[in-house]
């Protein structure tokens, strides 16, 4: 089966043509994992034989008709539990951790007759931008083995892109779905904070982590968020918004949408092709119809800072639990119960975890809370109150994705501050809680480039709709990376 020419509707269709089986399928997709995955790492664990069995049973009651996504494959980022299939957060803290429980979207997908063929590298509790920081492996860019795929999604938007599974879920705490669907080529989307239940999903900022799918194409996702999004009452954080058909009316276009452009978005330290490639797209929007504006979002400059001690003192505190006594990894040859807890600690998480408790842990102390906690969740505020300014007068915010396309592995492992810039674009969305997408724009060197649209809470559909129109005036998304070749 080439996911590369299919979307989830042909998918469908071919399954309820009986043109094959779920398991023949199902099958399939495990053959071309075992085949592509050697060149990316991509995958941490496997769920073959759980897999197969379920798709026997879709077989066995026949693939519902009115049910696109029923009996198709779809990967998971390692920091979502799921029951009975090992839960890493690509951590040795977790090294061997089999949940009891699914998460809420794990259910959800269960409910839609979606197979989780196995679980996706990511960087080690999501606190990274290259998917570097695992400690388990290094997954490899789709489009070139040599670069990193963007984190901490990584290994979710690499098994997109490189054609092994049509759908993946990934986690966005400051940009984690977006930069590396971005670097990758491929839709990815943080939807509103809230819109999808975090119950199961391991905490790394708590008012920040959002749970949302990467696919190749606009309408794939949209059809995936609609299985995942709804109020859970295992989640105080999730709304009880209604959810609507988010593929309703996707093809209406764009013609009389106004579009914001923030200045800050197109400065110093964007890479020419890359400003170019989003000139262009706003070129395309005009000519489907839309006016493009350009704005300012005064604050957005100081998301970088706001984002590293807000998300890092919340880190700090999640991260507690760890502590050798519950469950997990804990160190051998220990002399009392502070030993358990440093030693446990010191040799379970990797450096840029330590890095960002540490950070964390200095926020929140005494002598610190005023000057930088306190301080970070002030701007925060006026964050927010910049991008409802916007919103008051426009239905879209329109940007690069990432400043960059993907960097070399190792390139920028020693330089945690350059690292942590590059999501300067996409922190600003998850600290106002928007919904965000990217969607290939175009290509430098080679390697994809990442056109973002941000909508307003809740109006995920004007992303999709204007995310749609955008696909389908260009060809972007119809390339596809050869594996084991540079582009």
């Amino acid at each position: 089966m080439d996911y590369f020419k299919n979307d989830i509707a042909s998918l469908h269709d071919g399954l309820v043509k009986k043109e094959y089986s779920v398991e023949e399928l199902t099958k399939s997709t495990f053959e071309n994992i075992k085949k592509t995955d050697a060149k990316i790492e991509a995958f941490l664990t496997l769920n073959e034989q759980a897999a197969l069995k379920q798709a026997q049973a879709i077989d066995d009651r026949g693939v519902d008709a009115n049910n696109l996504l029923d009996g198709l494959a779809i990967g998971i980022k390692d920091n979502i539990v799921t029951k009975d299939l090992k839960t890493t957060a690509a951590s040795k803290m977790l090294e061997n951790f089999m949940p009891i429980y699914n998460a809420t979207v794990m259910d959800k997908l269960n409910e839609a007759g979606m197979i989780n063929v196995g679980k996706l590298n990511m960087d080690e509790f999501a606190m990274g931008g290259s998917t570097e920081h695992s400690a388990f492996k290094k997954t490899k860019n789709a489009w070139d083995q040599t670069k990193v795929p963007g984190g901490s999604s990584g290994g979710s938007a690499a098994a997109v892109a490189s054609g092994q599974v049509i759908a993946s879920l990934g986690s966005d705490t400051g940009g984690s779905i977006r930069q590396p669907a971005a670097f990758n080529g491929i839709v990815g989307v943080k939807p509103t904070y809230g819109r999808v239940s975090r119950y199961g999903l391991i905490a790394f900022a708590s008012s920040l982590d959002q749970i949302g799918p990467l696919t190749r194409t606009v309408k794939d996702n949209a059809l995936v968020l609609n299985a995942i999004a709804g109020q859970d009452s295992h989640d105080f954080t999730s709304s009880a918004q209604a959810v609507p058909d988010f593929t309703e009316g996707i093809a209406d276009g764009v013609k009389g949408m106004k579009i914001a452009v923030p200045k800050e978005f197109m400065g110093e330290g964007v890479q020419p092709e890359v400003r170019e490639a989003v000139k262009n797209a706003i070129a395309t929007f005009e000519k489907l119809g839309a006016t493009v504006d350009e704005v300012s979002l005064p604050h957005s400059k100081y998301g970088v800072p706001v984002y590293y001690i807000m998300a890092s003192s919340e880190a700090s505190s999640n991260l507690q639990r760890f502590d050798g006594i519950r469950y997990g990894f804990r160190a051998k040859d220990v002399k009392n119960l502070e030993d358990v807890y440093v030693r446990t600690r010191s040799e379970g998480f990797g450096d840029e975890v330590k890095r960002r408790i540490m950070l964390g842990t200095f926020s929140l102390s005494a002598g610190s809370y005023d000057a930088f906690f306190k301080k970070a969740a002030q701007v925060r505020t006026l964050i927010c109150q910049d991008f409802a300014n916007v919103f008051a007068d426009y239905d879209l915010i329109l940007g690069p994705t990432a400043p960059t396309v993907a960097f070399g592995i190792g390139e920028e492992l020693n330089d945690p501050l350059t690292m942590y810039l590059n999501d300067i674009l996409t922190i600003p969305v998850n600290l106002a809680g928007l919904p965000g997408m990217s969607l290939p724009a175009g290509f430098a060197n080679g390697l994809p480039i990442g056109l973002q649209l941000i909508a307003n809470a809740y109006d995920e559909k004007t992303m999709y709709k204007a995310g749609y129109a955008f696909e389908q005036a260009t060809d972007f998304h119809k390339q596809t990376p050869k594996i084991g070749g540079q582009n």
